[in-house]
């Protein structure tokens, strides 16, 4: 009988230490496997999904969106991607990687084009360009002056998928002569005047084109920006303007975003799209006795709630007989058309983000600093008085000016109104900016152009030595001939 009860006792110690080393070895192996098929893209983690090593950015998935903002470039599920785990990159997924292609397709509806007048540099250009890309802008008409059309520029411009360029040459302002704009009364009173006057009038004369060129490319969707101007489009599922504007009913015919004003809190931004969070509300998204209670208070002493334009910008859909009505806004020949002011969506302005803007702006105008010249020359108060200080301070005046009317230094003011909601941090650009310079994205396209431009200039140099020996008669009768035939 004893025997048979510690029999039975050891049989029951064996199970139990049986049991206890199943439940330890199964949770292990389990854990091993998961392991293992997550090591080689085989399993989707949702914890992985948003940890920060996936940098995918919107809209650029097939399907045109993904509701992860970004993508590591070890999600592919290759083979190659087990074997390398500690080599992985941290990069965004972008065209001008392994010779991809940013395409999103005729097929994707709808299609956006941006139109743009500009003499701004790749360091304004490039990453305005690539951000309205990430969001889903396909196409854009580039009217470029300046440095813009600088062979070192245009030719990386001209290198981007979607990017048309176009040139002020005497042919464009032949035909721009012709145009039914110059007919316009309430386009009048800007005629023949210099500097924004004239910006403006030639703005609306390169949206008259760029309508005709977006009708031609298959267009939904036409706006106007400028290159200090970035889409904001928030209340939408996606951080994408495709999906905004394809959620609008058939028969609106135009969308107006209320801008938002860029508030520096430093003196030395240098990239303002990758610097700036903080921005002024325009009043169309504030209760109204919000800004009539602190107006003083949101205006720091300067003449306007913004320091320049608060109309904001629109979004046209392509039809006939569509028109610009000044760089804010697109009309119809035949109709008014049927609008809708958007409650959460904004254009955000970084207006004289950079302490340079002030300098760069006076050079780019030659009248002289009296406010009765200025009345000619600017439209605005604030770019008036803006001018007159770069005009006739020394730069150490400039800046103390400069600190004084544009950059927040106030925090405590810059709290109240932050809580108060007339001032708010937007992130989103400044992280997708951010994302596709570090990925190399800028530098890349760059790279590529400029290795195009050198053969180009190589070639040139070519010809222009050839052209040198037969104008020296360095080349034998028989090789002119052939030239010359050729």
């Amino acid at each position: 009988m004893a025997g048979h009860h510690s029999s039975r006792s050891s049989h029951q110690a064996f199970a139990s230490r049986l049991l206890l080393l199943l439940l330890t070895v199964l949770p292990l192996t389990l854990a091993c496997f998961a392991f293992f098929l997550q090591w080689c893209g085989g399993l989707y983690d949702p914890v992985n999904h948003w940890s920060p090593d996936r940098l995918e950015f919107l809209g650029m998935d097939n399907g045109g969106g993904s509701n992860v903002p970004f993508r590591s470039s070890r999600g592919d599920g290759s083979g190659s991607d087990c074997v390398d785990v500690l080599g992985q990159s941290r990069t965004a997924l972008f065209p001008y990687y392994r010779d991809w292609k940013f395409d999103l397709g005729s097929d994707i509806r709808p299609q956006i084009c941006i139109t743009a007048s500009t003499s701004a540099g790749l360091e304004q250009t490039l990453p305005w360009i690539f951000y309205h890309k990430v969001i889903g802008v396909s196409t854009f008409f580039l009217f470029v002056e300046g440095k813009a059309a600088s062979p070192e520029v245009s030719k990386v411009l001209e290198s981007i998928p979607g990017v048309k360029v176009i040139y002020r040459t005497r042919e464009l302002e032949e035909q721009q002569a012709k145009s039914r704009i110059w007919n316009e009364t309430w386009l009048a009173i800007y005629f023949y005047k210099p500097c924004n006057y004239e910006l403006f009038v030639k703005q609306n004369l390169n949206m008259e084109m760029a309508i005709v060129m977006a009708r031609d490319a298959g267009m939904d969707w036409i706006i106007h920006l400028d290159t200090d101007e970035l889409i904001y489009p928030a209340g939408t599922r996606e951080y994408s303007v495709r999906h905004l504007l394809a959620d609008v009913p058939g028969n609106v015919d135009m969308v107006i975003f209320s801008n938002y004003e860029s508030c520096v809190e430093r003196d030395d931004v240098k990239e303002p799209f990758s610097e700036v969070s903080m921005f002024k509300k325009n009043r169309d998204h504030l209760p109204k006795d919000v800004c009539f209670d602190i107006y003083k208070e949101a205006t720091r002493g300067n003449p306007n709630y913004f320091l320049t334009y608060g109309n904001g910008k629109a979004a046209a859909r392509i039809q006939d007989h569509l028109r610009p009505h000044g760089a804010h806004r697109w009309h119809n020949y035949m109709k008014n058309p049927n609008e809708i002011k958007l409650e959460e969506a904004a254009v955000l302005h970084y207006t004289y983000s950079k302490f340079s803007d002030l300098i760069s702006r006076r050079d780019r105008c030659g009248c002289k600093p009296t406010k009765e010249a200025m009345k000619r020359c600017f439209m605005l108060d604030f770019d008036r008085a803006a001018f007159i200080i770069a005009s006739t301070v020394t730069e150490e005046e400039m800046l103390q000016w400069y600190r004084e009317q544009v950059v927040w230094t106030n925090k405590t003011l810059n709290l109240k109104l932050l809580r108060t909601g007339i001032l708010t941090r937007i992130y989103a650009p400044m992280v997708i900016v951010q994302e596709l310079r570090e990925s190399g994205v800028f530098s890349s396209v760059i790279a590529s152009a400029q290795t195009t431009l050198s053969k180009d200039k190589s070639v040139s140099i070519e010809s222009s030595n050839s052209s040198r020996k037969l104008e020296s008669g360095d080349v034998s009768s028989g090789k002119i001939g052939t030239y010359r035939e050729s």
